[in-house]
């Protein structure tokens, strides 16, 4: 066995991987949440990876559907991914041999040699490539080269030669193993942040979408009353006109009337900017959904609330957290990359190949030629750079590890937040329809009494507005309440599947294995 194949054998059987092992950390998480958490009702067949489809909004399912597929923010994430999968296999490669091929062909002059050297040249060369013999190539006779054996060199001669040139750096302390270890968890960071992007997208929909209803339900609020009060108008204004009731009651009603109409085309012109604001989400044209949204639609229906189950399962599940621990795990690599440059970098290189005067020669055997080299690289001194790099990579590590904790902490206070807007929401939702009958109820008094002479219009305009208010407020903490929920299901982490992974589909590792 060659010596430096020996060499090799003995590096690799006594390769170790410096640096620090990763240790998956523990979490932050209480053993509760603290919010008010929705009772254990009839859930059963709520997936938490689909939890629009609650809504039973056949245009919300549609919207969410397209957007998961077509979406330019998760076309995005896919590429990211997509690239960090390139990126594992250039780590990969770095610790594995490299073989280029080479070739060339080159035409000498031998006048550019002394006369006493031209033959030794040309001698050596043909005895090498196999392409003559001394005598045909010049052989000399006696003390040195005659004029005849002179008159035969050649005046050109040209050599031509093919091979490989085979390098391989030896991983021996394990710098480029850390390199693939950081390379697979930045591509699970990548995967888990392609699946983050699909909870914030569907939740955005969603979000867009119950405004945009929303804004259509108070536009036809004030479109009905407004429509109310012109039938009002005209029956004042006729019965001002012979008498029966005072101008002022018929010019009060005509400014309400005019104030209620002002109204309408600012609610409209929010519904559209939804709708411009849904298409881009999804990858259209920002007017492309106008024709199937501008229409009569009622809010779709309040969905049902899962319990939120405990913290440590949201950390589990959370995209953006699982995201930040594999950042963590890179950065940890990373430093193990940074280690090993203190330590020697042993190379070998090889170059077989065949040289010879023509083409034909490369099948004779004594055209082939092998060079082998072995090269080893000790940092001696430089200024403490190499130490400085690692205690950059330190302080990369720590500042993952706080982003990791801090990501935690925000899932948390996520789902808090939302489990406190839902409750309230809810509260504010239950009175406000309350105070909707109440005011309709005043209206059709006054309203009464108004018509049977007992009472002027005065009261009858104020109630009118009153329940027109009324009517708004409740609109809006109807969508707020859904609202609310889609933001509970997006700190839950829902809206995402183990099939519904990026292109490929990766594997993720939670951590490194011990080699």
């Amino acid at each position: 066995m060659r010596p430096t194949v020996s060499l090799a054998l003995l590096l690799l059987a006594s390769a170790c991987t410096v640096g620090p092992d990763y240790k998956t950390p523990t979490p932050p998480a209480p053993d509760a949440y603290a919010g008010p958490q929705p009772a254990a009702g009839d859930t059963q067949g709520l997936d938490l990876a689909r939890w629009w489809q609650g809504f039973d909004d056949p245009e919300l399912t549609r919207l969410i559907k397209i957007g998961l597929k077509q979406a330019p923010d998760l076309q995005t994430a896919e590429s990211r991914v997509r690239e960090a999968r390139f990126a594992v296999v250039s780590a990969r490669s770095q610790g594995l041999p490299s073989v280029d091929a080479t070739g060339s062909a080159e035409d000498i002059n031998v006048h550019q040699f002394g006369h006493s050297d031209i033959g030794q040249f040309v001698q050596q060369f043909t005895n090498q490539s196999g392409t003559g013999t001394g005598g045909a190539a010049g052989g000399t006779t006696g003390g040195g080269a005659t004029s005849g054996s002179q008159s035969s060199i050649p005046t050109n001669i040209s050599l031509f030669s093919a091979g490989f040139d085979a390098s391989w750096e030896l991983d021996i302390f394990g710098g480029v193993r850390r390199q693939v270890e950081a390379a697979r968890a930045q591509q699970a960071a990548a995967v888990w942040n392609a699946r983050d992007a699909r909870v914030s997208l569907a939740a955005e929909i969603a979000s867009d979408y119950l405004q945009m209803r929303g804004y259509q339900e108070r536009a036809r609020i004030q479109q009905a009353e407004t429509d109310r009060q012109a039938r009002a108008l005209s029956i004042l204004e006729h019965t001002a006109h012979v008498g029966l009731v005072p101008q002022g009651n018929a010019i009060q009603q005509r400014t309400q009337l005019a104030q209620a109409r002002a109204q309408i085309a600012p609610l409209q012109a929010q519904g559209f900017m939804m709708m411009h604001a849904l298409a881009v989400l999804i990858g259209e044209e920002p007017e492309t959904l106008i024709p199937e949204l501008d229409r009569d639609v009622p809010l779709p229906k309040v969905p049902p609330q899962v319990p939120p189950g405990l913290p440590i399962d949201l950390i589990r599940r959370r995209p953006d957290v699982r995201a930040a621990e594999r950042q963590l795990a890179a950065a940890t690599a990373d430093i193990g990359v940074a280690v090993a440059d203190l330590y020697p970098k042993i190379s070998l290189s090889a170059m077989p190949q065949l040289a010879t005067g023509f083409i034909g020669g490369f099948f004779i055997g004594k055209s082939f030629q092998l060079t082998s080299q072995g090269q080893i690289d000790f940092p001696i001194f430089d200024f403490g750079a190499r130490r400085a790099a690692i205690g950059a990579r330190r302080e990369q590590r720590e500042q993952a590890n706080i982003q990791w904790r801090q990501t935690v902490l925000g899932a948390l206070r996520d789902v808090e937040d939302a489990l406190t807007n839902i409750e309230s929401a809810r509260i504010a939702d239950q009175q406000l329809v309350g105070g909707v009958v109440d005011a309709r109820r005043s209206l059709a008094t006054v309203q009464a009494q108004f018509d049977a002479g007992l009472q002027n219009y005065t009261p009858v305009l104020n109630g009118q507005q009153t329940l027109l208010q009324a009517q708004n407020s409740l609109a809006q903490s109807d969508v707020q309440l859904r609202t609310a929920i889609a933001a509970y299901y997006k700190a839950l982490g829902g809206g995402w599947s183990e099939t519904d992974a990026a292109p490929d589909r990766p594997v993720i590792e939670d951590a490194p294995k011990k080699r």
